[in-house]
């Protein structure tokens, strides 16, 4: 098989990369090569020293590369991170939301991700191609009943919108034919997410958090079971230096919730933003005097208690 290099502005990206990750990141590449493109065909690996990305499937290599160099340089520049630190004490459960949760995540930052990919000629008629054969291959035609691959088109057709932005005409006709409820529903989420410019960490904050909610919003109004994203995915805070100095106080309340610590199995309590009522850390208080806990906990500052929870934060320009 011909060994793949990366073109030159895959390359550069590599290296941008490489001088903002603390060990050194490097790209390997599989054998496998479906023929369409998705957003999975790429996987992160952790080194002890640094990092390695898998490109698993070489139909479009630059294509999946930069995206996943994209996706990392956009964490190095400092825009906002999710963690899992709660669980519902159901493995297939947690992992099924695990799932949503980072795919709505990945359509926000896409927002930013495709826009530099477009700018930097990395994606072509060929390539948005690959990609409308790859929607196809992920999800079945609509039919007259409901079926429960409703949440999988969902995520799949707005991912897709942002993809295509104003580029794809045809696309969205095809689409539309396709997986018309669907279809509908997607560019509802579509138009509130392109309503405000994503030109800075603290708005794409919003943006995720009016994605995790009017998702859910959606999914009731068909009937299916919400995936309370805003209390179980905790994404990291965006901060001016004042709000790091107010007190917890001022800035959380943090309720008791019905999940439990992912690490200890201890009851979870989640500190709430009080402004977008967003999951923002999460907390295990001890046995015994938990009040006395709460108090000093609710009196330090937001950066004292960040930096005790290892919490990492985002300092507002």
């Amino acid at each position: 098989m011909e060994k793949i290099k990366l073109n030159d502005t895959t390359q550069s990206l590599l290296n941008q990369v490489n001088q903002l990750y603390p060990g050194p990141v490097l790209v390997r590449f599989g054998e496998a090569k479906a023929g369409y493109l998705r957003h999975d065909q790429a996987k992160q690996e952790a080194l002890p020293d640094g990092l390695i990305i898998t490109v698993t499937d070489v139909t479009a290599p630059d294509y999946t590369a930069s995206h996943e160099l994209l996706h990392l340089l956009m964490l190095l520049q400092g825009f906002p991170q999710i963690f899992f630190n709660v669980s519902f004490g159901d493995p297939k459960l947690d992992e099924q939301l695990m799932v949503m949760s980072t795919d709505l995540y990945d359509i926000a930052m896409h927002l930013v991700v495709v826009t530099e990919q477009r700018k930097h000629g990395l994606i072509d008629e060929q390539i948005e191609q690959l990609y409308l054969k790859g929607i196809d291959e992920t999800i079945s035609v609509e039919s007259d009943k409901d079926d429960d691959e409703r949440t999988l088109r969902l995520l799949t057709l707005l991912d897709a919108l942002v993809f295509y932005g104003e580029h794809g005409e045809q696309v969205v006709d095809h689409l539309t034919k396709r997986y018309p409820k669907a279809m509908q529903a997607a560019r509802q989420l579509y138009q509130q997410l392109i309503l405000k410019p994503i030109d800075s960490p603290f708005a794409m904050r919003r943006t995720i958090v009016k994605l995790f909610q009017q998702f859910d919003e959606q999914l009731s109004v068909w009937g299916l079971p919400e995936l309370h994203n805003t209390e179980f995915t905790t994404l990291s805070s965006v901060l001016s230096e004042r709000q790091l100095r107010l007190e917890v106080r001022q800035m959380f309340e943090i309720f008791h919730s019905d999940m439990d610590d992912r690490e200890t199995h201890d009851k979870a309590y989640v500190g709430l933003n009080r402004n977008d009522r967003q999951n923002s850390f999460v907390l295990t208080p001890p046995q015994k005097d938990s009040a006395n806990f709460f108090k000093d906990i609710y009196g330090k500052t937001v950066q004292e208690l960040f930096d005790q929870l290892k919490m990492p934060y985002i300092v507002r320009k």
